[in-house]
């Protein structure tokens, strides 16, 4: 819930919080914070919380200046477990300006472009995860054996005491969630709420991640966003819905339209798949995401994650499916896509594809995971972290509206990650993508 609060010191006295949380998301899309007594808070939102930057991964070097998280007051959410904390996103600046790679100011400045034509957009993210044990070396549950376990009853209600504290938490902070469930994995679960402007959506996003993990935690289990943290079961998605505004007006929605959609959200789909190979490198960021998006069949029957850029209707089997009126679903993102970047890059995708008017193509009704091998001229997605990275090297769509220097910066962190996946394969991914 958007804070009415304007002062935080104002906010401290009034709610009994005693201590805030000053975080930010680094381009890895590691929560990092401060935790800051509420008798400092007035300074502190002012000037910032300082930070060592090289000491995250921002592409920053030691002999930078200081970096400074300067905490968004209307993004102020009070941790429901633990109410004497206040939690907030923050905007990073150095030497009194912004910087240009930090992940939340680039979907902000991203966003401000398109407004600035008339565009503003609205997102939802379904977010799977999985409960492990606590060392996260299998599913917590043993009992959780089913062939088929998506929608299992007695498995999500072994789980209650766990996904009810979540989703009390999200009703506590206004969020609307209005549905869980038991996912199409052994020991997997997803929960959804309403959709919001995408910058709402994404500090969500990032704070929900923490919620999770630190729930289940206080159950004795671990909550994991890891892509594909077990080979033989279906892999942990975060599909984005989206839709593009004008005011009251949804721009997507045109009754008259082919599937409710109007021509503006065909473009926009254009866009996204003119652009998709290099977008993966944000929607799929880590070495692991390309045994979710490439993986062969499992357990359960299907993979429900796209190999190939194609849409469709109300068919899942695609990387974006159009399911009703007025909204598109990318099923690209996996659990461990940048809150901020995955949308930043959805958006300037799309953006491109209404500026160009990009034509999407025939739409495809198949089941693509039993025909997708007749389909003749459709792209492939990259087949693992390094591709994509190449990609996105190349894309001179995401460079421009996102600017060289986060395109820089995490093209370069990136293959300094490839390289320590290729020196230490088994050891390296269980101890760095597991719980990003």
């Amino acid at each position: 819930m958007a804070s009415d609060y304007t002062d935080l010191k104002h906010a401290a006295n009034e709610l009994g919080i005693k201590y805030f949380l000053i975080s930010y998301v680094d381009l890895f899309g590691g929560l990092r914070a401060k935790l800051v007594p509420a008798a400092a808070i007035g300074g502190m939102q002012k000037a910032g919380a300082g930070f060592a930057g090289f000491a995250t991964w921002l592409d920053m070097s030691p002999a930078d200046a200081d970096l400074f998280a300067v905490p968004d007051a209307s993004s102020l959410i009070q941790l429901p477990w633990k109410p004497e904390v206040g939690w907030l996103a923050s905007d990073l600046v150095m030497n009194d300006e912004l910087v240009a790679q930090a992940p939340r100011n680039v979907l902000k400045r991203t966003m401000l472009a398109s407004e600035s034509i008339g565009y503003h957009m609205k997102t939802g993210v379904e977010c799977e995860f999985f409960l492990t044990n606590a060392d996260g070396t299998k599913i917590s549950d043993g009992s959780d054996t089913a062939t088929k376990p998506c929608y299992d009853q007695s498995a999500l209600m072994r789980r209650y005491e766990v996904i009810k504290e979540i989703c009390d938490s999200m009703l506590t902070l206004g969020w609307r969630p209005y549905q869980n469930d038991h996912e199409d994995a052994n020991g997997q679960f997803e929960m959804n709420w309403d959709f919001a402007d995408a910058l709402v959506t994404a500090d969500r996003h990032v704070f929900f991640k923490y919620m999770a993990r630190s729930i289940a935690e206080k159950h004795g289990f671990r909550a994991t966003f890891m892509p594909k943290p077990f080979i033989d079961l279906t892999g942990s998605g975060c599909h984005m819905h989206t839709s593009l505004w004008n005011g009251d007006e949804n721009l997507f929605a045109d009754e008259d339209g082919e599937l409710g959609v109007s021509d503006l959200c065909y473009n926009f789909i254009g866009g996204l798949i003119h652009s998709a190979d290099a977008m993966c490198a944000f929607t799929n960021p880590t070495v692991n995401s390309y045994k979710r998006i490439n993986a062969p069949r499992t357990i359960s029957g299907a993979t429900w994650a796209p190999n190939t850029v194609t849409y469709t209707g109300n068919n899942r089997t695609h990387m974006i499916r159009i399911p009703d009126g007025g909204r598109l679903e990318l099923r690209l993102p996996d659990g461990a896509a940048n809150p901020y970047l995955a949308p930043a890059a959805m958006l300037a995708a799309g953006l491109d594809g209404i500026q160009n008017q990009r034509d999407p193509g025939k739409r495809l009704d198949i089941n693509m995971y039993t025909d997708g091998h007749k389909v003749r001229g459709a792209k492939k997605l990259p087949l693992n972290l390094l591709d994509a990275i190449r990609a996105l090297e190349k894309s001179s769509v995401l460079r421009n509206a996102l600017g060289a220097p986060l395109v820089d910066g995490y093209i370069k962190l990136k293959n300094e990650e490839w390289n320590a996946y290729s020196r230490h394969l088994t050891q390296w991914e269980r101890d760095n993508t597991l719980d990003i």
